[in-house]
């Protein structure tokens, strides 16, 4: 306005002073509503601010924690990555995103993110730590892939076994292993022990198509062709 006091440029000024008031009003309202646990509220309130203020990375990280408690973890991947992009040396989004990976199963782009917090302070405590898990965790899961392609069914089961081990805390870890367990004892013609454990796959998720073909593999084995 000092350099250039025309009306046009009052009128515009005015507009924009206007616009930036109502923003912080809704900001100051989206995180009453996080503070009160009102995580819808708060996304819609943050979808508004982020429509105009596209590049706030502490909004999307704001927006990214709502979606994590409301059960929307490939919304909070999106809004952490476009975080890790539009703040420097964002270790924290990246190791969010590294986390939200692992909890769905996705141990190998889980990885690579952790990696990239790294790549930022390699003595970052909690980055490190999961750098750790989830390379061992990694490692074993390729290695016993790499014995079912070879044949080898029962050093491939005893190896998904420590996969449970390494893993407890995260159901669908233990629910692959055992899926993988189940093809292995029913490549290893241990039909009885293929049914019991595909049925227990089953039972977490009905429609596993791999469990299915390999109960039906251990059923034929046992004549029960009805089943």
């Amino acid at each position: 306005l000092k350099s250039n006091p025309s009306n046009h440029e009052e009128k515009e000024a005015q507009t924009q002073l206007t616009k930036s008031d109502e923003l912080q009003r809704l900001h100051s309202q989206a995180l009453s509503a996080y503070q009160q646990e009102d995580y819808k509220a708060a996304i819609s309130l943050l979808d508004e601010i982020l429509a105009v203020c596209v590049w706030d990375a502490e909004l999307r990280e704001l927006r990214a924690e709502c979606y994590i408690k409301e059960g929307e973890p490939s919304k909070a991947i999106s809004d952490l990555k476009a975080a890790a992009k539009l703040k420097n040396d964002n270790t924290e989004a990246f190791y969010k995103i590294s986390r939200i990976y692992y909890q769905l199963g996705d141990h190998e782009l889980s990885l690579s993110e952790v990696r990239e917090c790294l790549k930022l302070d390699q003595d970052h405590k909690q980055c490190f730590s999961l750098y750790k898990q989830v390379k061992k965790l990694n490692k074993q899961i390729e290695s016993a892939e790499e014995l079912i392609r070879e044949g080898r069914y029962e050093d491939a089961i005893s190896k998904y076994d420590s996969v449970m081990k390494t893993e407890p805390e995260v159901p669908v870890y233990s629910t692959r292993a055992k899926e993988r367990i189940c093809h292995c004892l029913s490549k290893n013609q241990q039909a009885t022990e293929a049914i019991k454990l595909c049925t227990e796959v089953l039972q977490l998720e009905p429609t596993n198509v791999n469990a299915l073909k390999d109960r039906a593999e251990a059923y034929l084995l046992e004549d029960m062709y009805e089943e």
